[in-house]
C-alpha cells in the first residue's frame, strides 16, 4: 500500500473512531490503538509533507457537534494534548520545553489529575454563568447551558470579586464511581439499559435533550483552565490561576502540585497512580502543564495540541482469564475481527467477558489458541484486549484459530489484499453486517445523492427489514414508509420523489456509490472515462483495470473481488432493472490534451464558476484536482481572496492562472478531441 493510500484510510478510520467516541459515545478501540493509529498518521504526514491535509485528524480534535444543540464557536480552540506513554517520552518533553524557553536549569510545572470525563468550557458574564458548550470538534462544540446549569458543582454566578467582565472557565464534567453505581442500580430496577462506565455516563448525561434528565445523573465538574479572559487581570502562573478559580467558587483538583523537573514530574505521576484507585472519580493519567504563563505563549501551539502541556497516560489495567473459543465479528465496512471469549474476569473496574484479537496477524503474533491463559488489559479503560499468552499454562492440543474462508454472516467469500492485516467480507452491497455503512454511502450527495435518506432513516429501514439491499431502495412503497415511526405522507413522498430522482445518473456515480473498497470519486470518474461502459468494466481483468490511470494492483484486485462475488453481480443487476440509468459510450480521446494528466489546484472565488463546477470541467477533460498545492501541481487556478495555497504556489514556482485562462486550456482539449 502506497504512503498516499495508506494515509487516506488512516484518516477514515480515525474520523470514524472519533465520531465513535465523541459524537455517539460508544467507542470501538481501545484508547492505546487509537493512539496508535494516530501516531501512524502523524508520522506518515511528517515523512510525506506533500499529503498534508488542512481536514486531517491530526489538525482537529474530536467530531462535530450534533445537529440536536445549537453550535457554540469557541473564541479560542479547545486542543487536546499529546500524550506521553514512558518516562523517556516525559524527559523528551521536559527537554523540548527547555529548548524552547532557552533554559538550563530545571522548570517549574504545574501537574494534576487526568479526568476521565467530557470537556467543556462555561462562559460567564459579569461573574454570571451565561453558556456552556461542549469542546465539539475542538472550533465548534454543542451549547448545553441548560444541562450544565444543573450541576451542582457549577456556580451559576462567581464567589467573590475581581472576575474578568468576560471569562471562559475550562474544565471537565465527570460522575464519581459512587453515583455511577447508584444510576446503574436505578436502570437495572427500571429494566433500561446500563451504562459501560461512568465516562460514558457522564457525556450521555450532559448531552440530553431533557435537562431534567441531566439534572438527576449526580454529575461534577471540575476547572483546569481558562479560555478567555476580557477586561480583567489573571495570575501569571498557572498554579496562581486555579487558586483562584477555586477563589471564586469553582472547584479544582485537590491533588494538583507545583513540581521542578523531570524528577518532580516522575515522582508526581507515581504518587498519583498509587492514590488511583482510592480516588472517587476515574483518571486515566495526569497533566503537566508549565506553570508560567508568558512561558506558555512563547512556546506556543504545534498542530493540534499546545507545546508546553502533556498527558501522561497510566498503564491499562490487567488479570489473568482463560480464552474459552475465538469468534469472528464482521464489522460496517467488511472488516472480520477475531474476539476472544473470556471466563469472566474483574478487570479496570468492570467484568470483563471478550477482547478483541485485532486480526488474524495479531492471533498469529500471540500465538492465541482456545483454551490458553492470557493477560487481558482494558486498554484505555475501554475495550479490553488480549495482551500476550501464558504458553506453560496451555492445554494440550489446544486447537489454533483459522480465519474462515466465507463470511460467517452472508457466506461471501473472504478475501485479505497483500499489503494489508485485516481480513474482509466481499459481499459488500448484500452482506447484513455492512448493510447500513452500505447504504448510506450509496445515498450520499457524491454517489447517488437521494435527499432525505441519512443515518436515522437507514436504521429504521433496516432495522424493520423493508430494505436489504440498495435495490430494495427502489421497490418501496409509500404505505410501508409511513408505517415507521415519526414519517408521515409528506415526508415520504419526498423520499419516493428523491429516490425516483436518483435513477438519472452517471456511471461514475454509481461505480462510486457501490462502495467498492478503495475506489473512491476520482477513481470512479476515471473508470467511467476509460472503459466507457459498466459491462466493459465487468468483463475487464486485473491487467486491463490497470491501464487505468491512477490504478494499481491494490485497487485492480479490490475491483475483480467485487465484481467476482456473485451476490454483488446480483444486486448491480436488480439495480439496473429498477431503472438506474446513465449515458454510456466509448471513453473521450483525452490522451496527449492540454489537460489531460495534469494536476490543478483551485483557491479563491472565481468569477463565475464555483469550484464544483470547474473540477468537473478539469476532470471531464482528463485533469486532476488536488487540494494541497506541491512539487506535483501542475496549475493552481486563483480567484479574488486566494489565500495560503497561491502563497505556497509561487515559492514552489508553480504556474498560476484565472479562470479565463483555465477556460482556454479547456478549450485547446475540446479543438485537441475534435480534430
Amino acid at each position: 500500500m502506497s504512503a498516499a493510500e495508506r494515509v487516506r484510510e488512516l484518516r477514515a478510520e480515525i474520523d470514524r473512531h472519533n465520531y465513535q467516541y465523541y459524537i455517539l459515545d460508544a467507542p470501538l478501540i481501545p484508547d492505546a490503538e487509537f493512539d496508535r493509529l494516530f501516531r501512524e498518521l502523524q508520522a506518515l504526514e511528517a515523512e510525506h509533507p506533500e499529503l498534508a491535509s488542512l481536514d486531517s485528524p491530526t489538525r482537529r480534535v474530536g467530531a462535530a457537534p450534533l445537529p440536536e444543540f445549537k453550535p457554540v464557536a469557541h473564541r479560542t480552540p479547545m486542543l487536546s494534548l499529546n500524550n506521553a506513554f514512558s518516562d523517556a517520552e516525559v524527559e523528551a518533553f521536559d527537554r523540548r520545553v527547555r529548548e524552547g524557553l532557552e533554559t538550563v536549569g530545571d522548570i517549574e510545572y504545574s501537574a494534576e489529575p487526568k479526568f476521565d470525563g467530557l470537556a467543556v468550557g462555561l462562559v460567564y458574564e459579569n461573574g454570571i454563568l451565561v453558556c456552556g458548550a461542549t469542546r465539539g470538534d475542538g472550533s465548534t462544540g454543542e451549547e448545553v447551558t441548560p444541562n450544565l446549569r444543573t450541576v451542582s458543582s457549577i456556580p451559576l454566578h462567581l464567589r467573590g470579586a475581581g472576575w474578568p467582565s468576560l471569562l471562559e472557565v475550562r474544565g471537565e464534567v465527570l460522575m464519581f464511581r459512587s453515583d455511577f453505581d447508584r444510576l446503574n442500580t436505578r436502570q437495572r430496577e427500571k429494566g433500561d439499559k446500563e451504562f459501560v462506565n461512568p465516562r460514558n455516563a457522564a457525556a450521555g448525561s450532559l448531552r440530553q435533550l431533557d435537562s431534567r434528565i441531566t439534572a438527576s445523573r449526580s454529575l461534577r465538574f471540575f476547572a483546569y483552565g481558562v479560555g478567555v479572559a476580557e477586561a480583567g487581570e489573571l495570575p501569571a502562573r498557572h498554579s496562581d490561576l486555579l487558586n483562584l478559580l477555586a477563589g471564586w467558587g469553582l472547584p479544582v483538583a485537590i491533588e494538583r502540585r507545583c513540581v521542578r523537573g523531570v524528577g518532580g514530574l516522575l515522582a508526581y505521576y507515581a504518587e498519583i497512580g498509587g492514590k488511583r484507585a482510592s480516588l472517587p472519580y476515574d483518571i486515566d493519567g495526569v497533566v503537566y502543564k508549565l506553570d508560567d504563563l508568558a512561558a506558555q505563549e512563547r512556546l506556543g501551539f504545534v498542530s493540534r495540541a499546545p507545546r508546553f502541556a502533556i498527558a501522561h497516560k497510566f498503564p491499562a489495567e490487567e488479570a489473568l482469564t482463560q480464552v474459552l473459543a475465538i469468534d469472528i465479528q464482521v464489522g460496517r465496512t467488511g472488516a472480520l475481527t477475531p474476539v476472544a471469549r473470556l471466563a469472566p474476569v474483574f478487570v479496570g473496574g468492570v467484568t470483563v467477558t471478550n477482547a478483541t484479537l485485532h486480526n488474524e496477524d495479531e492471533v498469529r503474533r500471540k500465538d492465541v489458541h482456545i483454551g490458553d491463559t492470557v493477560i487481558v488489559r482494558r486498554a484505555g479503560d475501554v475495550i479490553p484486549e488480549v495482551v500476550r499468552v501464558l504458553p506453560e499454562k496451555r492445554p494440550i492440543l489446544a486447537p489454533e484459530f483459522i480465519m474462515p474462508k466465507a463470511c460467517p454472516v452472508c457466506g461471501s467469500q473472504v478475501v485479505r489484499a497483500q499489503d494489508e492485516s485485516v481480513a474482509r467480507c466481499s459481499g459488500g452491497l448484500y452482506c447484513p453486517a455492512q448493510r447500513k455503512q452500505a447504504l448510506l454511502h450509496f445515498a450520499s450527495r457524491r454517489a447517488m445523492d437521494i435527499e432525505g435518506l441519512g443515518d436515522k432513516l437507514v436504521e429504521q429501514l433496516v432495522d424493520s427489514n423493508l430494505v436489504r439491499t440498495p435495490a430494495d431502495l427502489y421497490r418501496m412503497g409509500l404505505m410501508a414508509l409511513i408505517d415507521l415511526e415519526r414519517f408521515a405522507e409528506k415526508s415520504a413522498n419526498n423520499l419516493l420523489l428523491a429516490i425516483e430522482h436518483s435513477k438519472q445518473t452517471t456511471l461514475a456515480r454509481f461505480i462510486y456509490a457501490l462502495g467498492i473498497r478503495n475506489v473512491g470519486e476520482a477513481t470512479a470518474k476515471d473508470l467511467a472515462r476509460h472503459f466507457g461502459s459498466l459491462d466493459r468494466l465487468l468483463a475487464a481483468n486485473e491487467a486491463q483495470l490497470m491501464q487505468v490511470s491512477d490504478v494499481g494492483p491494490v485497487v485492480a484486485q479490490c475491483l475483480r473481488q467485487f465484481f467476482d462475488e456473485p451476490h454483488n453481480l446480483e444486486v448491480i443487476e436488480q439495480l439496473r432493472a429498477s431503472g438506474v440509468v446513465w449515458s454510456e459510450g466509448e471513453a473521450l480521446p483525452i490522451a496527449g490534451s492540454a489537460v489531460a494528466g495534469k494536476v490543478f489546484v483551485l483557491t479563491g472565488t472565481l468569477p463565475s464558476l464555483t469550484r464544483e463546477a470547474a473540477k468537473e470541467l478539469i476532470e471531464a477533460s482528463g485533469g486532476k484536482v488536488s487540494g494541497s498545492v506541491s512539487k506535483k501541481t501542475d496549475f493552481v487556478v486563483a480567484g479574488a481572496e486566494a489565500g495560503s495555497k497561491l502563497e505556497k504556489a509561487q515559492a514552489l514556482g508553480v504556474a498560476v492562472i484565472d479562470e479565463t485562462q483555465l477556460l482556454d486550456l479547456l478549450q485547446q482539449n475540446i479543438k485537441g478531441e475534435t480534430q
